[in-house]
């Protein structure tokens, strides 16, 4: 009998998909399925941690917060983006990976039955580490925007799901799947909501220089009702292009910052070590911001090409990110229904969006981080072969 924790844990589709697209063994399908990228990581990254693995300092549990010059790097990158200064010591300790950072934070600022708000459609995977800490999600629906496209969240709607049962709001920008901006008004609105009925605002970092409105990322540590009360979550995964590597980082205040790394040292207990050099002189590299701008300008084209291809089909343009939706009700079929059609018929692998969020039954996502624009110009005629 399955155990009560994972009774309303589904899984997040992704591996399906991509376990059938491998069996396949087609190398016409699209992989637009997976969270990968073709993106090559940064040069220094790849060098160093080719250095590492003939260094035995590399090969070690230690240190169990992370690498001092790690720390000192990511620290540095959410204090620049949130405008103040934390301090690598206390403030900041390195994970394996974003969503284990996620799931620590989770687990130390969570009691079991109390909420954590998200913007819906999210992530499946946030939703379910939100349910393994024994948490509550409540989802504030976005909406998509008539005419010109793209996602919406009312900052008073989002405010007004803070209550006394809360116990953090989960947010993540751009948001994944949606690729939904947040920005200055849904951090006004949430301070004011936090000061009435305190918790943390748990902040996914993951993607937040991927916008492709050229702005800098709007961070919520920036706003002054919310510098001690947010937890920042980073990750090397996708700025920096180093999914194999598994490090992410936590930063924020010092007393919550202790607990979430005795939950770490509880948890997986360590980061990679071998990797931790490398993500730390990605992180610090003085043309680090240029590098993500050309990443994100690559992706961008993709996800035009993706739009374009699909123009006669209900697909919601994103603000950033690295996947797109499609509403497949207005094609009369289920999202489920849609990528088996697609992956047989038009060797196009997508996800169905079942678990992300209530309204993820709607939807049918599509990733433009792992394959080149050339590969995706017959994306129409493919779901015209699929789907009519």
């Amino acid at each position: 009998m399955t155990v009560s924790r994972l009774r309303d844990i589904p899984g997040i589709g992704v591996d399906v998909i991509g376990d059938a697209a491998d069996a396949a063994a087609d190398p016409d399908i699209l992989r637009l399925e997976n969270l990968d990228t073709d993106l090559r990581p940064p040069r220094v990254a790849v060098e160093l941690t080719r250095a590492a693995i003939d260094d035995d300092v590399a090969n070690s549990y230690l240190p169990f917060q992370g690498h001092r010059a790690l720390r000192e790097a990511a620290a540095a990158q959410v204090g620049r983006l949130a405008g103040r200064r934390y301090d690598p010591a206390g403030e900041c300790v390195i994970v394996a990976g974003g969503l284990n950072g996620i799931l620590n934070a989770l687990l130390a600022t969570v009691e079991p039955g109390q909420e954590v708000v998200l913007t819906d459609p999210i992530y499946a995977g946030l939703v379910n580490r939100v349910r393994l800490a024994g948490g509550v999600p409540r989802f504030v629906p976005a909406a998509t925007v008539p005419g010109a496209g793209g996602w919406t969240v009312d900052p008073e709607r989002l405010a007004a799901a803070v209550g006394p049962a809360t116990a953090a709001v989960l947010m993540m920008g751009p948001s994944m799947p949606t690729g939904l901006v947040l920005g200055d008004s849904h951090w006004s609105a949430l301070a004011a909501a936090l000061e009435n009925h305190p918790a943390w605002l748990i902040y996914d970092a993951a993607m937040e220089r991927i916008r492709f409105d050229g702005r800098p990322p709007s961070h919520p540590a920036a706003h002054p009702g919310l510098a001690g009360r947010t937890i920042t979550v980073g990750s090397a995964s996708k700025e920096l292009r180093m999914i194999g590597w598994r490090v992410g980082w936590v930063v924020g205040p010092a007393p919550v910052l202790a607990d979430i790394n005795l939950v770490g040292l509880t948890n997986v207990v360590c980061q990679v070590g071998i990797a931790q050099a490398a993500v730390a002189a990605a992180l610090a590299d003085p043309g680090a911001d240029a590098d993500v701008a050309a990443a994100t300008a690559t992706w961008q084209r993709r996800c035009e090409v993706i739009l374009g291809q699909l123009a006669g089909y209900p697909a919601v343009r994103p603000d950033g990110g690295w996947s797109l939706l499609i509403d497949t009700g207005p094609l009369g079929l289920t999202p489920g229904e849609a990528s088996r059609l697609l992956l047989h018929r038009g060797k196009v692998a997508a996800t169905p969006m079942d678990g992300w969020g209530p309204s993820g039954a709607r939807y049918l996502r599509l990733v433009f981080a792992n394959e080149p624009a050339e590969r995706l110009a017959d994306l129409g005629d493919r779901f015209r072969r699929a789907l009519g």
